[in-house]
């Protein structure tokens, strides 16, 4: 005898057949929200197997496909194909319709998918789902769109409790207290956010930017806090030196892009004497790449980098500056992955939103996560605003980098070809690649965040003053 239906999969069938939004549904949407809201681990993870089970109808889609190849007739093959394209959505996405829509709420799919990533990432009984996140990316893609977000000015006026949120989700350069909070709200620095209806109060991702006189070298020189002010009227540079995700279940959803450029605007609008437009970013795959270099690499510097404390050491210093800087070069400008992109990450988010490299900065990020990853490299991305729209669109069509002369002077005469350390890809591919894996994958609330052990405490040791 098969074991008796739970509440919550009674409710999932019953969805599955009503239309979003009719009244019958709510109450099936309320009994999944509170059997899932702070359910264990395992329940949460059972619920995200339901999910994951209701997907592609495979006879409904094989016979789709076969009608779009037998088709002749372009109007019955255009029909064919929209029949087509309505079997390879998942049922699963008319469930989270029902979960996303009132008495329901967007939040409760974040949370859900943060819940998959964590599984995803700590639990081997859990690794077969991390297709079901890229279904749950591309749902939350199409809720929460660039248009409906409201960009707002974070300031030291803001409550104590998003101003927690935003010091101890700061992701770049962590907030060392309430003062240095406050300092990055001074006059002379801005904090820009992205906030969306369906997630009131709490912002989705955030970015930080320095008023000064000149692009800065060094992140030292944006949060020393006895450097001096700059009166914002009379700035000519805006450095955006961090840019942070707040929710966790958005990850890998491109809002940053946007953020940079509608703050930009905000900046424009508000400060007209604005000139520059810059990052000061970190290199967080460098160090790892030239340590895998092994004997390209001199060996007097390799003994020298190995060496504790040889950022504090004058000879070491002299020793490596010089191969470091046309190391960051090379690694910019000519390390690749397997298809053409740039191998760093924070370069690839520069790039692909239009900027350029500007200019590669010695010991721009002393502190050890600095030295650790980069052995304290820090680059300049320049947003120039009449170069960045066609710079945007070279890099999406043949993964052009545009860079100045300084940084590309950099790499002396070494052969540009001789570094592409991957093969191209069509731009159709990823298209291809995506279809193959739908058909392979065919098989023929909020609740709560899975346990992580000890939760770390916040970088802000006080409250915030009143």
């Amino acid at each position: 005898m098969p074991p008796r239906a739970t509440p919550v999969e009674r409710a999932v069938e019953a969805l599955r057949q009503l239309p979003v939004g009719d009244v019958a549904a709510r109450e099936h949407v309320r009994t999944v929200h509170a059997a899932l809201a702070g359910a264990p681990d395992d329940e949460v993870l059972r619920f995200l197997r339901l999910l994951d089970g209701l997907d592609v109808d495979a006879p409904r889609l094989a016979r789709s496909l076969d009608a779009v190849r037998a088709a002749e007739d372009p109007i019955d093959r255009r029909a064919a194909v929209a029949r087509l394209r309505r079997a390879l959505e998942p049922a699963r996405d008319h469930l989270l319709r029902h979960l996303a829509a009132p008495p329901g709420d967007l939040r409760f799919v974040v949370d859900l998918r943060a819940a998959l990533l964590v599984f995803v990432e700590k639990r081997l009984d859990a690794a077969d789902l991390a297709p079901l996140d890229e279904d749950l990316r591309a749902f939350l893609a199409g809720r929460v769109d660039v248009g409906t977000l409201e960009l707002r000015r974070l300031t030291w006026s803001d409550s104590a409790a998003l101003l927690e949120r935003l010091a101890r989700l700061e992701a770049v350069h962590a907030v060392r207290g309430w003062f240095d909070l406050k300092d990055r709200l001074d006059d002379d620095r801005r904090v820009y956010a992205f906030f969306h209806p369906a997630l009131p109060g709490m912002p989705l991702v955030f970015t930080e930017v320095a008023l000064t006189d000149d692009v800065p070298a060094s992140i030292r020189a944006i949060l020393n806090p006895d450097a001096p002010r700059v009166d914002p009227a009379q700035a000519r540079c805006a450095t955006f030196y961090s840019i942070s995700n707040a929710e966790r279940g958005l990850t890998g959803i491109p809002f940053g892009n946007a953020l940079i450029k509608h703050a930009v605007e905000e900046l424009r609008a508000e400060l007209p004497r604005l000139r520059t437009f810059a990052t000061l970013s970190p290199l967080p795959g460098f160090a790892a790449w030239v340590r895998a270099r092994g004997d390209a690499v001199s060996a007097d510097v390799r003994a020298a980098l190995a060496t504790p404390g040889w950022h504090r050491n004058a000879t070491a210093l002299a020793l490596v500056r010089d191969s470091l800087l046309r190391l960051a070069a090379r690694y910019l400008l000519l390390a690749k992955r397997d298809d053409g992109a740039p191998r760093d990450a924070v370069e690839r988010f520069h790039l692909g939103n239009g900027a350029m490299v500007e200019r590669v900065n010695w010991l721009g990020d002393p502190t050890q996560r600095g030295i650790e990853q980069s052995f304290g490299v820090m680059v300049n991305y320049r947003y120039a605003l009449d170069r960045y729209p066609a710079n945007q669109l070279a890099y999406a069509e043949d993964r052009r980098i545009d860079a100045s002369s300084a940084v590309k002077a950099l790499l002396g005469g070494d052969n540009l070809d001789e570094e592409r350390e991957a093969t191209r890809v069509s731009r159709g591919r990823p298209v291809i690649d995506a279809l193959r894996g739908a058909f392979a994958r065919v098989r023929g609330f909020a609740p709560r965040l899975p346990s992580r052990g000890p939760k770390p405490k916040a970088e802000v040791a006080a409250r915030k003053p009143a």
